[in-house]
């Protein structure tokens, strides 16, 4: 995985933000999430994210999390979704 992120955080509020997305994105959770530039992405988490130091394109280290999540119409499919961009999150029901 590459140590560069599009945006690193150091501010307490953004770190904290960040980690209470992490606490509602376990492992198996199925999720609906609306991303700041306006599109949604379903998908069942793949693992737990984590919060991790990145260096963004000045070359400045912070923190981020990055998202690995499995498709839910077609599960070999992931898509990879920085925390940071994540302006909704709705937990689906589990499929019977």
């Amino acid at each position: 995985m590459s140590r560069n992120a599009p945006r690193i955080h150091t501010a307490e509020a953004e770190i904290q933000a960040l980690t209470s997305l992490i606490v509602q994105l376990p492992e198996g959770r199925r999720v609906e999430l609306t991303l700041d530039d306006g599109s949604r992405v379903l998908g069942i988490v793949a693992v737990q994210p984590t919060l991790q130091m990145f260096f963004d394109g000045d070359g400045r280290e912070g923190s981020n999390s990055l998202l690995r999540l499995d498709d839910i119409d077609t599960p070999v499919q992931q898509h990879r979704v920085w925390l940071d961009s994540v302006v909704g999150l709705r937990e689906l029901p589990r499929q019977a």
